[in-house]
């Protein structure tokens, strides 16, 4: 009986082979939407725990120094008192004509010290130890400076993450320039019994247990959920037309459950039978979906790397693995998919008698029930969001707010439109356009969800696309105000740089170093940035929040200005006092934005930088002079001093590296908006074909009454575009509230800033075309078919029992 049962369900699909290409391309939509996204994320935190692993950052506890660095003397101590421990330095390093992370060990001491790839020189340890010494580089990174002149030997290795060189220690302190200098010491495993407490022997070192999550990993996290933010979106997009396509399926089989539950199967029994269909047709879009979510994120993953990479200097392979993990739950979220867009179909046969099962006008009453219980809780949606925000901090409380506001939204989208139709038909004289109207309201239930679909879609690409023209507008004026030097210059050595310094000042307007120091700021690690108040930064400088006199009293009082992220973190405003190191607490006099920096920064007088730190970098030099003269004197340095083409770059090309990050930022945001868009445009065809056999007992009375077919058909086609169009005025709206959303709170917790809105009708009016056509097109098939229909299948209507 069970497999007789099963497969009179399975028939229907047999019969309906477009609902069952529907269904298995909807889910798989989602699904691949999703896994993409998980794929993606998964590659890079894989990067991450693979970068901390090998630098030792997770494994192990660490100690380092408020200052910056701990002295060659201090490690010492430690070591003839027993402590177990490996030295760490690390900083960035050009390497003829590429800059790179170099990372310095101790290879005697080190826990994970790289291995060579099969194939490249034996390593040992007179090469590693005698000069020339060795360089360990990812495999793509070695062949690049393997051509580079004046660089020791470059073994290949696959245990390094992108951009990182590892070096002993001695060569990399002096690739580095910080001779003596050690960043942190690895406090190794098995330590002797009876020490002398750290607190003791190095009180001024900072004591820091393993990690639990990497560095990088949670700098990033905020990257990665707004990606999971998005795939969830385009699996809650897609999973509209299993829903629709679902719940059409148990409509038009009300028949036959009623029959098999005369025959004497349980209903029970038929609830375990189709929850196993929808299982099986899962699996198979799943796996669909899984191919498709491959493919997507392969295409992706080399601009997400070199967006982590750039925007946070995470080391991320550009390369995808296959992982057993995102594969998992790629299967698990169509298997959840199914179950929820099921769900609600078992709901329904379960809650209607048994012999009311197979009337029209029963459903129709669960319709109704159901829109008013869906407007209630899109109402309840909306007020949780809103209280999440007022009740809860942090990132996750502002995408509680964005989900409640988006998903509050959609379920009320049914009944407002159903309002409006009301108030037009009642308007309406004509006895066509009254019908119109009435029919447009009487459709409403089977396209409600396509229509959901579609204005998650347009408030996505309203608000996203509000929230990177805005950035990118504020963007581009702010590298505008912070790169007014037309030329910066940066030298090999500090003794280079003095010297570069005394012959700039010859020969140009003027001459701004820029020098900085790593320090603790605020209990975490940040930079310090001395600078003269010259009339460059007077002019340009972009305080969004400053005190009296800020540029006097920055010279004149040791006031400090704080960068916006650590402005917002630690509540530092004008007035307030900040904590450098241990025993420094100056007064906050101005704060500057800063986008793109994810860690706080501070600004101070260069006399005051020069007399609180030591060892402060003399290599960087931003020149003032007239534009005509720049081209002149970049070939007048180079040939002085010997600098590579990279260390002599102009404000343009700065300005061009900068937006050419910001645009990579945002690719894998733009490319999900473009395919939920066209989810959604799917959600439509699919409602509308699904509908089409449904339409007929609608259509065939009307046509009776002298409608003609052609004239029917571009009715049907203006019935689509109507409901487009409306759902894209309330999608406005929407997507201008979430503009907000993004910019005001889930930037602010996520990056530490916020930046105004700008409006950008033109893209409005082009998303209301697009929706429009896609309204047009999703209708042309089945008005199509509506044209082409012949008489006698509308006669038919009238033959059998309505």
């Amino acid at each position: 009986m069970t497999r007789v049962a099963l497969a009179a369900l399975l028939s229907h699909w047999r019969r309906q082979p477009l609902q069952l290409l529907t269904l298995l391309i909807g889910l798989a939509l989602a699904t691949g939407l999703w896994s993409a996204v998980q794929a993606i994320n998964a590659e890079a935190r894989a990067s991450y725990a693979q970068a901390a692993a090998q630098l030792g950052r997770s494994d192990h506890a660490l100690l380092s120094a408020p200052s910056g660095w701990i002295a060659r003397k201090d490690y010492v101590a430690l070591r003839r008192a027993g402590w177990k421990l490996s030295p760490v330095l690390e900083g960035r390093a050009r390497l003829g004509e590429i800059a790179a992370t170099v990372v310095g060990v101790d290879f005697l001491s080190y826990p994970k010290p790289p291995e060579a790839d099969a194939g490249a020189p034996e390593v040992t340890p007179e090469r590693i130890f005698l000069a020339p010494g060795l360089l360990f580089a990812p495999p793509e990174l070695a062949v690049q400076l393997a051509a580079q002149p004046d660089l020791p030997p470059v073994v290949a290795t696959a245990d390094l993450p992108p951009g990182v060189v590892m070096t002993e220690i001695s060569l990399a302190q002096y690739l580095l320039d910080r001779a003596g200098q050690i960043d942190r010491l690895l406090v190794l495993d098995a330590q002797p019994i009876n020490l002398r407490p750290l607190a003791e022997l190095a009180p001024d070192l900072v004591l820091t247990p393993p990690e639990r999550g990497t560095e990088t990993a949670r700098l990033t996290d905020s990257f990665h959920l707004n990606l999971t933010a998005f795939g969830l979106l385009s699996f809650a997009v897609g999973l509209f037309i299993v829903h629709g396509t679902i719940g059409l399926a148990f409509q038009q089989r009300r028949a036959m459950f009623r029959t098999m539950r005369a025959l004497g199967i349980s209903l029970r029994h038929l609830t375990w039978l189709l929850i196993a269909e929808l299982g099986l047709l899962a699996l198979v879009a799943g796996l669909l979906g899984l191919v498709l979510g491959y493919l997507v994120a392969a295409a992706l993953l080399p601009d997400v790397a070199a967006t982590l990479r750039g925007l946070y200097g995470a080391p991320v392979s550009g390369g995808l693995t296959l992982r057993p993990l995102w594969a998992l739950s790629g299967l698990g979220i169509a298997l959840i998919g199914a179950a929820i867009a099921g769900a609600q179909g078992v709901w329904r046969l379960h809650a209607m008698p048994l012999l009311a099962s197979a009337e029209q006008r029963a459903w129709a009453g669960v319709a109704v029930r159901r829109a008013r219980f869906q407007a209630l809780a899109g109402l309840a949606l909306l007020a949780a969001g809103g209280a999440a925000i007022w009740l809860f901090d942090g990132l996750v409380a502002g995408f509680a707010l964005l989900a409640g506001l988006m998903l509050g939204a959609a379920l009320l989208l049914p009944a407002l439109l159903d309002l409006v139709l009301a108030l037009i038909q009642r308007r309406t004289r004509a006895p066509v356009a009254q019908w119109i109207w009435a029919d447009m309201r009487a459709q409403l239930p089977g396209l409600s969800l396509a229509l959901m679909a579609l204005l998650l879609a347009l408030a996505t690409n309203i608000g996203v696309g509000t929230m990177v023209s805005s950035f990118r507008l504020t963007f581009t004026g702010w590298l505008d105000q912070r790169l007014a030097a037309e030329l910066y210059v940066t030298a090999r050595t500090d003794e280079q740089g003095a010297a570069l310094h005394r012959w700039l000042e010859q020969r140009v307007d003027a001459v701004l170093p820029v020098r900085s120091v790593d320090a603790l700021i605020a209990g975490q690690y940040g930079e310090v940035v001395g600078m003269r108040a010259h009339e460059t930064y007077r002019r340009n400088w972009p305080l969004i929040a400053a005190a009296p006199q800020v540029w006097e009293r920055l010279d004149a009082s040791g006031g400090v200005l704080v960068n916006e992220q650590l402005a917002r973190r630690e509540n530092l405003w004008p007035g307030a006092q900040v904590t450098i190191g241990t025993d420094w607490h100056p007064e906050v006099i101005g704060v500057y934005s800063d986008y793109g920096n994810p860690v706080g920064q501070i600004i101070v007088s260069l006399d005051t930088l020069l007399a609180r730190f030591d060892g402060v970098p003399y290599r960087q030099f931003g020149v003032r002079i007239a534009p005509d003269r720049v081209p002149a004197l970049v070939t007048e340095i180079r040939a002085q001093f010997d600098l590579p083409a990279s260390a002599v770059v102009d404000q343009a090309e700065i300005k061009a590296r900068s937006l050419a990050v910001f645009e990579k930022t945002f690719l894998v945001t733009g490319a999900l908006n473009v395919l939920t868009l066209g989810v959604a445009a799917f959600a439509i065809l699919t409602s509308l074909l699904t509908l089409w056999g449904m339409r007929l007992p609608q259509l065939a009375p009307v046509w009776a009454l002298g409608l003609t077919r052609a004239r029917l058909a571009r009715l049907e086609l203006l019935r689509s575009v109507v409901l487009a169009g409306l759902t894209a005025l309330a999608a406005l709206p929407l997507g201008l509230l979430l503009a907000w959303v993004l910019l005001a709170v889930i930037n602010v917790k996520a990056f530490g800033w916020r930046l105004p809105i700008y409006l950008f009708s033109g893209d409005w009016l082009l998303l209301l075309a697009l929706a429009l056509l896609a309204g047009a097109l999703a209708a042309a098939l089945p008005a199509h078919r509506l044209r082409r229909t012949p008489p006698a299948d509308l006669l038919k209507v009238f033959a059998n029992e309505r």
